[in-house]
C-alpha cells in the first residue's frame, strides 16, 4: 500500500487534499491567481501552493479570508469548508497507538480517520469485515496470502486489527453498518473450526446495539457494488462530507469529494436492500454456523 507523500514534517492527508482541492476549485472558478490568493492572507506563492496540495494544515482565519475573497459567502458552505479543517487539524496530532505501530503502515491514515468517525459502512465480498474478525481468522488470512511468511509479522498484523475493535466498545462506540456477501460467510478460512468461531463471534458483535448486520444472499443475483470492497467512514459534524475508502492489491484508494463519495452510498444503499433483513441475516449466519 502507498503511503501519504511527505513534504518536510508534513503529510498530505486525506482530509487536508480534499480541502486543498475545494479551495483549489474556487480559486479557479474566481478567475484568481495563486499570488493574489497570497496577497490575500498576506502569505507566499508557495503557502498557497502548500494549502492547495494538502500538504499543510489550515488556519479558520485564512479559509475565511480566501473565500470572501473568491467571492464565495454561502454561509453553510464555508462552515463546511471550516469543519473539514478542524477534522484535518485532529487527525494531523492526533498520537494514537497506530502512530506507534510497525506494521500500521499505509493503513494508519484509514485507522486515524476511523478513529474519528461516529459511523462506518461497509461492505465486503471477500471477507469477514476487519473490525469483526477474530485473532485465528486474521492469522489463517495471513497464511493464505502469502506474503507474511514471518509469524512475528503475522502476530503485529493480529494486533493492529484487534486494537481497531476497541471502536466498537466504550462510551462513544463506532456506528457499524455492514454488508458481506454470502460466500464470505461459507469460505473455509483456516478450516471448519476456525469458520466456526469465527460466525460465532459475529453474531455476538451483531447484537451490538450499534452494529448493523446484513447478508447479501447468492440469490439477489446481480447488484451494484459487484466491482469492489469499500468501507464509506462519516463524521459527527453535520458538515462533513463522508470520505470512501478502498484496498486494492497494490494500492489504497480514497474518494474525497461530495458528489462521488454520494454515488457510493447510494450503491450502498441499493445493495443493503438486496440483502436480507438484520433477523434473517443473523439467521443464515448461524445455520452456516450449524453446518460447521
Amino acid at each position: 500500500m502507498k503511503e501519504s507523500a511527505p513534504l518536510g514534517n508534513r503529510a498530505s492527508t486525506v482530509l487536508g487534499r480534499r480541502l486543498g482541492g475545494e479551495l483549489l476549485r474556487l480559486r479557479d472558478a474566481s478567475g484568481k491567481t495563486q499570488h493574489q490568493a497570497g496577497q490575500a492572507i498576506s502569505a507566499t506563492n508557495s503557502k498557497i501552493v502548500k494549502m492547495e496540495r494538502g500538504w499543510v494544515p489550515m488556519r479558520d482565519p485564512d479559509i475565511r479570508v480566501l473565500c470572501e475573497f473568491y467571492g464565495h459567502s454561502d454561509p453553510n458552505e464555508v462552515a463546511a469548508l471550516l469543519s473539514l479543517a478542524r477534522l484535518d487539524r485532529e487527525r494531523r496530532k492526533a498520537n494514537g497507538w497506530w502512530q506507534h505501530s510497525p506494521k500500521a503502515g499505509a493503513l494508519s491514515e484509514y485507522i486515524a480517520m476511523e478513529d474519528m468517525a461516529s459511523s462506518v459502512r461497509t461492505w465486503q465480498l471477500s471477507f469477514i469485515p476487519g473490525l469483526f474478525q477474530t485473532a485465528e481468522y486474521i492469522r489463517s488470512l495471513g497464511v493464505g496470502e502469502g506474503s507474511w511468511k514471518d509469524p512475528d509479522e503475522v502476530e503485529r498484523i493480529v494486533d493492529v486489527r484487534t486494537k481497531r475493535q476497541r471502536r466498537l466498545f466504550g462510551d462513544n462506540p463506532l456506528q457499524l453498518y455492514a454488508v458481506v456477501w454470502e460466500p464470505v460467510l461459507r469460505q473455509l478460512v483456516g478450516g471448519s473450526g476456525v469458520m466456526r468461531a469465527q460466525l460465532e463471534h459475529l453474531l455476538e458483535v451483531a447484537r451490538l446495539p450499534h452494529v448493523r448486520l446484513q447478508v447479501l444472499p447468492y440469490r439477489s443475483g446481480a447488484h451494484p457494488c459487484m466491482t469492489g470492497a469499500f468501507n464509506i467512514v462519516s463524521f459527527a459534524e453535520s458538515e462533513a462530507v463522508d470520505v470512501v475508502h478502498a484496498d486494492t492489491m497494490t494500492s489504497m484508494l480514497w474518494v474525497e469529494s461530495r458528489a462521488e463519495s454520494a454515488v457510493y452510498s447510494r450503491h450502498f444503499d441499493r445493495t443493503a436492500r438486496l440483502s436480507l433483513s438484520q433477523h434473517d441475516s443473523v439467521a443464515l449466519v448461524d445455520s452456516i454456523r450449524k453446518e460447521m
